[in-house]
């Protein structure tokens, strides 16, 4: 009955709304980008700098600016003007410049170092002499936008390639081969050949889709930890509501503790299972709309469902032991982050196991019981592969651990869902387990 109340269907598609706003939200601003104008003073204290910087920054003008296809213009351009270096007080003149950035007459202004052209050696130490040199071989970038700002390094390409071509000029190499010496090479990513089985031609490689090499396994991931979260999380304030008002005193005439605690889990699983219908349906039709099916293999869906079960189970009988050890709602808002935290580690820790899936520690993290539904399953995914036996010992393991983490949350709930009053502290609990 629970999954026809109207709170279930909302949650149902709530939770991907939620869960996706923050890559629906980036999607929108890709969609529109800011491509206002920036005007970029230059201030080159090399006084030979400066003409090749601008010079690479209009290539990349004409090269980035404006879609070759569409002629749609997707990022900004760059103008710049070159100020007249005032040597007698450099303080002064940056703080002219300055004033002009915040006025907005100026988006940045970058300020090239005398020595800019001959880095030498890496300078250290902090005598003044030293940050005297260090700040002779810097290019300054000072603007208003954030350090993380991508137009600091699209102008730090036209910097460096323009101080390159100044130090060639220096050297006395001919400027019309400037171009096949600074030339960047492209390396792109590509799939590894294969024999076909049916026709025993070899395939030719394809150039990989690097944005579904990433999103694919991350969003298995994430829909398998949305659907946990979702589906444990509702039991913990639930238990403790119950308990608050008395309803479990009533029942335990007519059921065992055990039946009571896993009737609750047993729902949670049910809901938890129907939305998880209605997710993996909905992932599959947009993986096919947008014709990269195939980079989810069909061995994976078993894999998603037996880590889903174990991952709920484990949570959902941990939730219902907390939640009737509290004394209050409140006191069950309290420990939600105590049951998230198997769920909310594996998001800090996907990026070192996506870039390097069979390293030791990706391999010991993904065999850890509580963080292998998540980790496990998101190197499955991952084109490189792993060894067939690590998800098999990774699914005993978690097996293992919500067998003895279901006997003792029964243990727990069995003792804490009678208590009144004072809320136990954690050596009560880990007794009331022990001697249930």
């Amino acid at each position: 009955m629970s999954i026809r109340n109207k709170t279930f269907i909302i949650s149902l598609i709530m939770a991907p709304v939620l869960f996706g706003g923050g890559f629906l939200g980036l999607a929108l601003m890709n969609a529109r980008p800011d491509i206002a104008d920036r005007h970029v003073a230059i201030l080159d204290r090399t006084s030979l700098v400066a003409p090749f910087v601008i010079a690479a920054a209009e290539e990349t003008n004409k090269k980035d600016v404006f879609n070759k296809k569409t002629g749609k213009q997707e990022n900004p351009r760059y103008f710049f003007e070159t100020v007249p270096v005032d040597p007698q007080s450099p303080d002064a003149q940056r703080l002219a410049l300055s004033d002009r950035v915040r006025r907005r007459e100026l988006f940045a202004f970058l300020e090239i170092g005398a020595d800019a052209l001959h880095p030498g050696e890496e300078v250290d130490g902090d005598d003044p002499a030293s940050k005297t040199r260090a700040a002779a071989r810097r290019v300054g970038f000072y603007s208003n936008s954030s350090a993380m700002s991508d137009v600091r390094y699209r102008l730090g390409d036209a910097v460096d390639t323009g101080v390159r071509r100044a130090r060639l000029l220096q050297l006395g190499v001919d400027q019309s081969k400037l171009h096949d010496l600074l030339g960047s090479v492209k390396v792109e990513p590509m799939s590894l050949v294969a024999r076909d089985d049916a026709t025993g031609k070899i395939a030719a490689a394809v150039k990989k889709n690097e944005a579904a090499d990433f999103g694919v396994p991350f969003t298995v991931m994430a829909l398998l930890g949305m659907i946990v979260m979702t589906g444990a999380s509702p039991m913990l304030s639930s238990v403790a509501e119950d308990k608050g008002n008395r309803v479990f005193e009533l029942l335990l005439g007519s059921a065992t503790p055990f039946e009571l605690m896993m009737g609750k889990v047993i729902a949670a699983i049910g809901r938890s299972l129907t939305s998880s219908l209605f997710y993996v349906a909905g992932a599959t039709f947009v993986l096919y709309g947008l014709a990269i099916a195939g980079l989810v293999p069909l061995t994976l869906y078993p894999w998603f469902y037996a880590y889903l079960l174990a991952d709920l189970l484990f949570l959902c009988s941990l939730a219902a032991a907390l939640g009737a050890s509290c004394g209050s709602p409140q006191d069950a808002q309290q420990l939600a982050i105590v049951l998230l935290t198997p769920v909310l580690i594996p998001y800090f820790l996907f990026m070192p196991v996506m870039t390097q899936p069979n390293s030791g520690l990706s391999t010991a993290l993904s065999l850890f019981p509580p963080f292998t539904p998540m980790l496990m399953l998101l190197r499955q995914a991952l084109p490189q592969g792993i060894p067939a036996w690590q998800p098999w010992v990774g699914l005993a393991g978690t097996l293992a651990c919500t067998v003895f983490l279901t006997w003792s949350a029964a243990r727990i709930f069995r003792v804490a869902i009678l208590m009144q009053g004072k809320t136990p502290k954690a050596a009560d609990l880990v007794r009331w387990a022990i001697r249930g």
